[in-house]
């Protein structure tokens, strides 16, 4: 895949901030198992989830990547025009503003003064498949990161593609949390679950000469999207990512890793058919399913936090909210008291307990 120029960025990385729906909201509550229940299941490391095959589109490069190459003319593309904002029902519409995203990263750059009305455009596919893709977005409620192949996130446009979890908003505060930690620019780090590597590489843009992050994902097709991220921001030498699950790919760096970090699979197996559309039937399940009570991995990292982090190492996982936060802060200050302290729930910008945070003894 293309490399692109962080400084010669089109339109996509102009527009404002496009926020997806965090999951805690898209849920109804659930109520969590006792402590014995729970602790009777993290000990056999939890056998991801395969999804099933997903229709995705021909070429996965973010559409506001690909060479503009398909010249227009410009009645043709006022006609699409017409017929997408036609397909927007009165219900939906914040569907009109994704519709001037789609033109925008489709378009090799804005009109200039001096163009004619009558000249055509050159955009980054053909017309016909920006109107296939369009119709999935608005009738078969494909999430428009999707669509148009980015999400932004931070102060940065990341590659996302089907198969991989959208990064949240609220996510971001997991960088924040890193920046706090006193060393934090020359430890290693780990991203579990690295998924499209958005973390990984927010991480690695703040670290000094001697840090580095190993992102880590059990899916190949999260390996390759964090992949492109990582090129696309020159941080090649500050992240490595490595394909496996959870622990199993660091064995190497035991006991030596300043900070682990995880965005695991939260959702309780029998919310999932209350998600939204746009989540529940488009992203992987993959990076949903957190089995019975959606503790499933989180209780597994939190088996194998202290075989991997130095002393005084700092570990931050982020949760499905205020519930599943005070049970694994109760959970490890009283079974992992002797490995590890300061162990307590954050908030994230709702004001919900949306992370654990915790030292190495």
């Amino acid at each position: 895949m293309t490399v692109l120029s962080l400084s010669s960025r089109p339109l996509a990385s102009l527009r404002p901030s496009r926020p997806s729906p965090p999951l805690h909201r898209l849920l109804c509550s659930k109520p969590l198992a006792s402590s014995s229940s729970a602790s009777a299941s993290f000990l056999t490391p939890p056998t991801p989830r395969s999804d099933p095959t997903s229709t995705t589109d021909s070429d996965p490069t973010p559409l506001f990547l690909r060479p503009a190459t398909y010249p227009v003319p410009a009645a043709a593309l006022a006609a699409f025009r017409r017929r997408a904002s036609a397909l927007v029902p009165p219900s939906a519409p914040h569907l009109h503003r994704h519709l001037r995203w789609l033109l925008a990263d489709a378009s090799s750059s804005s009109p200039s003064p001096s163009s004619s009305d009558d000249e055509p455009a050159l955009l980054r596919a053909p017309l016909g498949d920006l109107e296939a893709m369009w119709e999935r977005h608005v009738r078969d409620r494909r999430p428009f990161q999707y669509v148009v192949g980015n999400e932004h996130w931070r102060d940065m446009v990341v590659a996302v593609r089907e198969g991989v979890l959208i990064p949240r908003p609220e996510t971001e505060g997991v960088v924040d949390m890193v920046r706090g930690v006193e060393g934090f620019e020359d430890g290693w780090w780990a991203d579990l679950g690295t998924g499209s590597g958005a973390i990984a590489v927010a991480v690695a843009r703040e670290l000094g000469p001697e840090g580095k992050v190993l992102a880590v994902d059990v899916s190949e097709v999260a390996v390759q999207v964090a992949r492109l991220n990582v090129q696309r921001y020159g941080v090649q030498d500050k992240v490595e990512i490595r394909h496996g699950s959870w622990f199993e790919p660091l064995e190497d760096v035991k006991g030596k890793l300043m900070g682990v970090i995880s965005n695991p699979p939260y959702i309780p197996t029998d919310d999932l058919p209350g998600l939204q559309p746009e989540v529940g039937w488009h992203e992987p399940k993959l990076a949903l399913d957190g089995g019975k009570d959606g503790l499933e991995h989180l209780l597994h990292l939190c088996e194998g936090l202290s075989s991997v982090l130095k002393p005084g190492g700092f570990f931050v996982f982020e949760t499905n909210g205020n519930k599943q936060s005070e049970f694994l802060v109760g959970l490890i200050s009283t079974k992992w008291s002797s490995s590890f302290h300061n162990v307590e729930a954050a908030l994230d910008f709702a004001d919900i307990k949306r992370f654990v945070t915790g030292y190495r003894r």
